[in-house]
C-alpha cells in the first residue's frame, strides 16, 4: 500500500464500520458525493469493488470483507500513534538530555534548577558537561547549550543569558612575584595558562579591546589545558594568568583568591543559547525547559 491509498482506506473502513456513505460523510466531515468519489477511486486503484450499493444500503463484497478483517486494526493503531504524538507535545514528564559546558551549568542551570524540579517533578534531566561542539542529533541529545558563536548549524536557538564578559585573572601571589601588566602586550613577559579547544584542537586566542579596535596577543606559557575550569584553578594556585567568563569567577574575585587584570581591555563574549532541532520545536518537555530557563524577552 502506498501513502496515496491511506485516505481511501480510511474512507472504506469508516463506511464499513458505520454501514452507510452518509454516516461516513458525517463522521469524516465531508459531503456524501465526496465520500462516494473517494470510495470509487479507491476501488479503481485496487481493481475490485468493495461494496455492493443500492439506494438504501451498502454491503461488503467478499473482497471488501477480507480487506476489512485484515486492516481494521490499522486505523486504531494510527490514531493511537497520533494521540501519543499529541501527548508528547503537551506532556510534563519524561527525560531531556542536554549537552553543555560547565559555565552554562554554573551560571544558567544551577541557580534555577531547584525551582524547575519543584514545578516539574516528573521530568528527568540528564546533563552532559562537555566543552566540545557535538552533533546533538547523532549523539542522542534533545538540545545543547553553548555561547552564541558556537551553535550547531540548522538549529532553533533560544537565548538563556545576557552577553558574557571575559576576564583575565591571576592570583595575588603570582602578581606580587611577576608584576601587574598594564597593557595586553605586557603579557608577552608573563606565564600565561592557555586553553586548547577540544573541537578544533587550536589554542584559544587571547583577545582584547584596544582603543584602535580588537587585538589578539600571541601569549606563551608552559601550561595548556583542554578544560577552562582547570585553567582557572591553575591561575588560583599561582601558576600564571588565565582566562574565564567573568561571571564564572565572581566568588573568587570577591574573596580575593583571584584578581582581574586589564579590565579596561575586556572583551565581551556572546550570550548562552539553548539550541535544538526544528523537529523538536513542539516537544512539550523542551518547551517547559525553555519557558523556565530562558530570559523573559526570548521565551
Amino acid at each position: 500500500m502506498t501513502r496515496a491509498e491511506l485516505p481511501g482506506l480510511q474512507t472504506f473502513l469508516t463506511i464499513a464500520e458505520l454501514g452507510s456513505l452518509r454516516a461516513a460523510a458525517r463522521a469524516l466531515g465531508v459531503n456524501p458525493p465526496a465520500i462516494s468519489h473517494q470510495l470509487k477511486a479507491f476501488e479503481d486503484r485496487l481493481g475490485t469493488p468493495l461494496f455492493t450499493r443500492n439506494t438504501r444500503s451498502v454491503t461488503m463484497t467478499d473482497a471488501g470483507r477480507a480487506l476489512f478483517i485484515s486492516t481494521r486494526h490499522l486505523v486504531g493503531a494510527i490514531e493511537e500513534a497520533l494521540d501519543t504524538a499529541r501527548d508528547a507535545a503537551e506532556t510534563k514528564s519524561g527525560q531531556l538530555r542536554i549537552t553543555l559546558p560547565y559555565r552554562a551549568w554554573q551560571l544558567i542551570i544551577a541557580p534555577k534548577l531547584a525551582a524547575f524540579e519543584t514545578g516539574y517533578p516528573d521530568v528527568e534531566l540528564e546533563f552532559v558537561i562537555n566543552e566540545a561542539l557535538v552533533d546533538i542529533v547523532s549523539e542522542g541529545f534533545h538540545a545543547g547549550i553553548r555561547l552564541g558563536d558556537h551553535l550547531q548549524n540548522d538549529m532553533i536557538a533560544r537565548r538563556l543569558s545576557t552577553p558574557q564578559d571575559g576576564a583575565y585573572v591571576a592570583s595575588p601571589d603570582y602578581l606580587s612575584r611577576c608584576g601587574y601588566p598594564s597593557h595586553p602586550r605586557d603579557l608577552l613577559l608573563h606565564s600565561c595558562i592557555r586553553h586548547r579547544q577540544i573541537t578544533s584542537g587550536r589554542i584559544a586566542e587571547w583577545r582584547f579591546n584596544d582603543p584602535d579596535g580588537e587585538i589578539s596577543v600571541a601569549v606563551s606559557g608552559r601550561l595548556i589545558f583542554n578544560d577552562l575550569r582547570t585553567v582557572v584553578d591553575a591561575a588560583r594556585q599561582g601558576f600564571g594568568i588565565g582566562w574565564s567568563l567573568r561571571a564564572g569567577v565572581e566568588e573568587e574575585l570577591a574573596r580575593g583568591d583571584l584578581i582581574e587584570i586589564l579590565p579596561e581591555f575586556r572583551v565581551q563574549r556572546p550570550a548562552f543559547y539553548l539550541y535544538f532541532p526544528k523537529s523538536l520545536a513542539r516537544l512539550g518537555l523542551l518547551r517547559s525547559f525553555i519557558e523556565h530557563f530562558a530570559i523573559v524577552s526570548e521565551v
